[in-house]
């Protein structure tokens, strides 16, 4: 176990020094500094004066400038009228050009050791750098030994930071990724606890059948301290996983975890997990290959299990088999496109993924202990076993399939099952509660068959073709997947007058379907998204298109929702990533006024 451990520990040493010393980097740093120097002063009215230095060739949005005493916590800016530049993107905006001046007022001030202020401009010739945001000690502007009593600051942005082509409108995406910055100690427990309390999510809970599967079909050999090795090892692969999605992150400039979203990737996991199904279900043996299991005969780990196939299992299933995009995720994986900073995000992302594999620790150590060693009872618990794992191989082939199949497959699956169920228990009230539950569930089965062949689309619902009414969006949205189809239903949206309403979805997200059917199609929530015009950017191709759009807003992967005033700016507050709740749209709908 120490030597696993190492070895991947190196790894993650492997590649974080690749991702920081990549020859691309240098190549392109001259792109991706910005040229802005930023200079403050405090006034004797003890106002913030502050002061930008625009370089020839160069200009600085208005409406990218800002400040805030902490991260959400906006203070109020005094800026002069700019310059009328018609952006190709997004219209007409005001910008500066040679200087830029703004005053934070000393009221504001009061009783605050630190200021931070955000700022971005871009390159005439097309290239936009990324937003910066600056650190400023008050104190230290007021002790200052200059006579101005000013400080200058070289608004450099760090190395890996990445340069775009096309400006953002009124996306701050310092905000999120904000959570990052400070003392590492302080980052990593904060990730450690928000992955405790992600461990409950529809994230992770797909992962505690497949590590009981696992150790189900290593019982006989299992004791609790070989439960936790291969929990462990397990836990450990999951960690190093997400981990991973940083280093992608600084050299594929996407996520991971939507690029595995294919229909090769997503085929070859489904097949994966029907063919332990069939394990389970007694039809062959999963072995390891002869030339290997003569090796390792006489070796410890070979007793109960191997520790490569637990760590292979957790490293596949945290990227393929949980896509999802919750808040610290996106916050990490955004912290390192903006800064770079590959070291402290990758550790970030570990800190996140051992905080989600802790229960499943527990679940391994514990659950070992107590698990009888061999019997009728084993037999039937890979049985049950082998159906979630059919479960699993089914959920991931359905992302790529149409509603109504999937109702088909889910029927049939569902109609195996309770023939099974039904037919475990001989006698008894153990037998009648079997059959009963089992009768349900093919019952369910055929009704979800039945629906499927009636045009049915809903797992809960799957006999509303047959005249039932059917619950569905009260406004229509336009959807797109490139830069340019975004930009032609923005004008469209913004000609209404309306805040606009940005959904970022796929068909292979799972997440995704369940906000769909679950929270806009709440009849309030419908009602509200008629004074809201409804953008759905649909990424589930994984291309230069989808791509493209993903960076315009700073999207890390759907579901995401963004909200926009009618005048094309985003109102920060109101974004959101994960999965939803009536309650948490209608608060964020409220803030644009629907």
């Amino acid at each position: 176990m120490p030597n696993l451990f190492a070895h991947i520990g190196l790894a993650i040493l492997v590649w974080t020094g690749a991702a920081l010393w990549s020859p691309g980097q240098c190549q392109e740093q001259s792109a991706r500094r910005t040229p802005f120097t930023l200079t403050a002063t405090r006034e004797a009215d003890l106002s913030l004066r502050l002061h930008w230095t625009i370089p020839p060739g160069t200009y600085l949005y208005r409406d990218k400038i800002g400040a805030e005493a902490r991260a959400g916590l906006e203070l109020p800016v005094s800026t002069a009228p700019g310059e009328t530049k018609d952006d190709p993107n997004f219209g007409p905006t005001e910008v500066y050009h040679g200087s830029a001046e703004a005053i934070v007022p000393g009221t504001a001030l009061a009783s605050l050791r630190e200021v931070r202020v955000t700022f971005q401009g871009c390159a005439e010739g097309g290239i936009c750098y990324p937003p910066v945001t600056k650190r400023l000690d008050l104190a230290a502007l007021a002790n200052a030994d200059a006579p101005s009593g000013g400080e200058a600051v070289r608004a450099a942005e760090p190395p890996g930071g990445t340069a775009t082509t096309a400006s953002r409108p009124g996306v701050f995406p310092a905000g999120p990724a904000i959570f990052l910055v400070g003392n590492l100690t302080g980052v990593l427990m904060g990730m450690f606890g928000l992955g405790l309390l992600l461990a409950f999510t529809p994230c992770v809970l797909p992962m505690v059948p497949i590590l009981s599967g696992m150790l189900v079909r290593s019982c006989q050999a299992l004791t609790p301290g070989r439960g936790l090795v291969l929990s462990g090892s397990y836990v450990l692969a999951m960690a190093v996983a997400y981990a991973s999605l940083g280093v992608a992150a600084a050299w594929l400039g996407r996520n991971l975890q939507v690029a595995l979203q294919t229909p090769p990737a997503l085929g070859l996991m489904a097949a994966a997990f029907a063919a332990l199904a069939l394990s389970m279900f007694g039809l062959f043996d999963l072995q390891a290959p002869r030339w290997w299991r003569d090796r390792r005969s006489g070796a410890p780990a070979a007793k109960g299990g191997s520790i490569l196939g637990a760590a292979l299992l957790g490293f596949s299933s945290a990227l393929i088999v949980g896509p999802c995009v919750t808040p610290p995720l996106a916050a990490a994986l955004l912290y390192v496109a903006q800064t770079g900073d590959v070291l402290r995000g990758a550790l970030a992302l570990f800190a996140l993924g051992l905080g989600m594999g802790a229960p499943l620790v527990l679940v391994g150590t514990f659950g070992a202990g107590v698990l009888p060693r061999s019997g009728p009872w084993l037999v039937r618990a890979k049985q049950a076993f082998g159906f979630v794992f059919l479960a699993l191989a089914v959920s991931l082939i359905t992302r790529l399939l149409p509603d109504g199949l999937s109702l088909l497959l889910w029927g049939a699956l569902a109609i195996g099952f309770g023939l099974s169920v039904a037919a475990v228990a001989t006698s008894g009230i153990p037998a009648r509660v079997g059959r009963t539950a089992g009768i349900v569930t093919v019952a369910y089965g055929c009704a979800l068959v039945v629906g499927a062949a009636a045009g049915g689309s809903a797992p809960l619902g799957p006999l509303a073709g047959f005249g039932f009414p059917q619950v569905g969006r009260a406004t229509e949205a336009r959807t797109v997947s490139s830069v340019s189809a975004f930009e032609t239903a923005l004008q469209a949206a913004r000609a209404e007058g309306k805040p606009v309403l940005i959904e970022f979805a796929a068909d292979w997200c799972t997440v995704c379907r369940t906000n769909e059917r679950t929270v806009l199609a709440d009849s309030g929530v419908r009602e509200r998204l008629k004074a809201v015009s409804v953008i759905r950017a649909d990424v589930t191709r994984d291309d230069a298109d989808t791509r493209a759009l993903m960076r315009r807003f700073e999207v890390v992967g759907p579901p995401t929702l963004i909200l926009m005033r009618p005048d094309g700016g985003e109102v920060r507050e109101g974004r959101t990533e994960g999965e939803l709740t009536v309650e948490a749209l209608t608060r964020r709908l409220a803030l644009v006024g629907a």
